[in-house]
């Protein structure tokens, strides 16, 4: 995982590297979350809300307001079953790279 904000990709392209580790996350969890076999109540929106923050990666440069505010949903969806902590904690760490939003 790319930790410091001065890293450049590997592959050469001039994309930021918090774009890339928040695209590699988001992408991870969706994998994660789809293979889950249990059914629970708030599936559907960690399932809406990862998209958007797929969308936002792929887009270019994501608003730190709203991938908190995704986060903070897809935490209280997911947030307990433990067999998703680790993607969960991914993406956390991958939107904290983008630091505070303004105030």
């Amino acid at each position: 995982m790319l930790r410091s904000l001065g890293q450049r990709p590997v592959t050469g392209s001039d994309e930021d590297p918090r774009v890339t580790e928040l695209r590699t996350a988001v992408s991870r969890l969706r994998r994660e979350l789809a293979a889950h076999p249990a059914e629970f109540t708030d599936r559907a929106i960690a399932e809406d809300e990862l998209a958007a923050l797929a969308a936002m990666a792929t887009g270019g440069m994501p608003e730190t307001p709203r991938l908190r505010r995704s986060l903070l949903l897809i935490a209280g969806a997911i947030g307990s079953v433990s067999a998703l902590s680790r993607g969960l904690s991914d993406v956390r760490q991958a939107v904290d790279l983008f630091g505070e939003p303004g105030r």
